[in-house]
């Protein structure tokens, strides 16, 4: 393949719109509130979820170049990358966050990262976080020798990002009073607030501590859009220590959930986010009669 243009991208068939399914749950019935989950967990065997709806708009203005891209030791995003990659026949290049990495095994994350054709860039925690910073982006273009390339922030978050998510909105519809989402970089929760009908809201869970994901998600709207779209509000007290970070609880919630629906339930975004939802309905937070969407917004990786 020479190239990427939208004929190449539709032809990985991914399943759109995704499921809209109804789960029985009586910790949510007793308190008046019906429980959907949107499965874009299934929208792809590979580009799972968010990452489908984030990375394909970058992707399709790829024209054959590679695509860079940066993420953790565990990203989600990486691999959702490096997958698209292999399937589109575009070089990728992964700048990996943590030096230190570089003289380890790879985790089963990466070597599966490896195993699509990504390259990757292991750099400093302190250069990590300049890295959109121009002179730092052209200084790790250049150590990667790749001259023209399609640059994607860390979790795919970008203005075309965030129109891809709008579609997310536009899919729920009027099923919905509530729609949720784990949040990491914000682009999902930006698309999907935008995309919902009027007298509807977006509800993001971010997985990661800080409390700066409020002034992110306006920056990306205000970049995707020209100004503010939707009804969305954040909710930061569930990230259980922060990113990929786990608590006893969180971990008794995921294995009960799976055990109660047959879901097998994503513990960096998705655990967070209906443990999320249902510490918020045993508050009351939600009146009787409200129906709530939770975005499944991933898979665990074997």
């Amino acid at each position: 393949m020479t190239g990427t243009d939208t004929r190449d991208l539709t032809a990985l068939e991914p399943r759109l719109p995704s499921p809209l399914q109804e789960v029985a749950d009586g910790r949510f019935e007793r308190h008046g509130v019906r429980l959907l989950l949107k499965r874009d967990d299934l929208i792809h065997p590979e580009l799972v979820g968010n990452k489908w709806r984030k990375l394909v708009p970058s992707l399709a203005t790829a024209g054959g170049r590679p695509v860079v891209t940066f993420g953790g030791a565990y990203s989600n995003h990486l691999r959702a990358a490096a997958a698209a990659g292999r399937l589109l026949g575009l070089p990728t290049v992964g700048v990996v966050r943590g030096q230190e990495l570089a003289d380890l095994p790879l985790n089963p994350s990466l070597a599966r990262c490896v195993a699509d054709g990504m390259r990757l860039h292991f750099v400093d925690r302190s250069t990590y976080r300049r890295k959109a910073d121009p002179e730092t982006l052209a200084a790790l273009l250049r150590a990667v020798d790749v001259a023209d390339a399609v640059v994607v922030p860390e979790g795919g978050s970008n203005a075309e990002a965030v129109r891809g998510c709008l579609a997310l909105g536009a899919e729920l519809g009027e099923h919905a009073d509530v729609a949720a989402v784990a949040c990491g970089t914000g682009g999902t929760l930006a698309g999907l607030a935008a995309g919902l009908p009027r007298g509807r809201r977006a509800l993001g869970i971010p997985v990661l501590k800080g409390g700066f994901l409020d002034g992110d998600v306006r920056r990306l709207q205000e970049r995707a859009f020209g100004g503010p779209r939707g009804a969305w509000s954040l909710d930061d007290r569930f990230h259980h220590g922060g990113y990929a970070r786990t608590t006893p609880a969180l971990d008794a919630f995921a294995e009960d959930f799976e055990h109660r629906h047959g879901l097998p339930v994503e513990r960096v975004y998705v655990a967070k986010m209906l443990y999320a939802l249902l510490a918020l309905v045993q508050e009351g937070a939600f009146p009787r009669g409200t129906t709530l969407a939770a975005v499944v917004t991933g898979r665990p990786f074997p």
